[in-house]
């Protein structure tokens, strides 16, 4: 039986599989999948891809006899992993995200500071207009997303908010009352 799928391996998945639907070349959208698959194959999983509802389903390999499924493999449906890749949230109302995520914001500012006020505003304008987000929702890829692409680009930190941006958003998912995601 394979392992357990890590929410790092999940993540990895998840983002692969949007770069490769995503990416109009069409080599580089075989390399994102065959990476995903590679990575999903060292646990004993494959992945597909369901355009009608995009959606990524995960199945155990040993499911599988040339890439068909064997119902009589199938012995624990549980082991299947289905991953919405629709923006999570969309059906919610940004202003309800945005009222959500401004208190938080503001739980920072009052315990914490400005300076970490500042990032917790930038994530939380990141995934609010982004992906309509509330931050108790963030996903591990979401914040290494908003690490290395968004913040540099588009927060305009000072010296002082970049030295302390990754305790910032401890801070932040702590007020949500939950813990930061893994990302790395």
């Amino acid at each position: 039986m394979p392992d357990e799928l890590p929410a790092d391996l999940l993540d990895d998945a998840e983002r692969l599989t949007r770069l490769a639907r995503d990416v109009p070349n069409p080599d580089e959208a075989a390399a994102h999948r065959n990476r995903r698959d590679e990575l999903l194959a060292e646990h004993g999983y494959t992945a597909r891809y369901r355009e009608d509802d995009d959606t990524l389903v995960l199945n155990p390999s040993d499911w599988f006899e040339d890439g068909v499924a064997r119902t009589d493999r199938i012995d624990d449906l549980s082991r299947a992993v289905e991953v919405p890749l629709s923006d999570a949230g969309a059906d919610d109302d940004w202003r309800e995200v945005e009222a959500e995520n401004a208190a938080l914001v503001e739980r920072v500012s009052e315990e914490h500071g400005a300076v970490h006020a500042a990032n917790a505003r930038a994530f939380a304008d990141f995934l609010g207009n982004h992906y309509t987000r509330r931050i108790e929702a963030a996903s591990g890829r979401e914040v290494r997303e908003f690490l290395t692409e968004y913040y540099p680009r588009n927060a305009w930190p000072t010296a002082e908010q970049k030295a302390v941006v990754e305790e910032s958003l401890r801070l932040l998912f702590d007020a949500a009352g939950r813990d930061r995601p893994s990302y790395r």
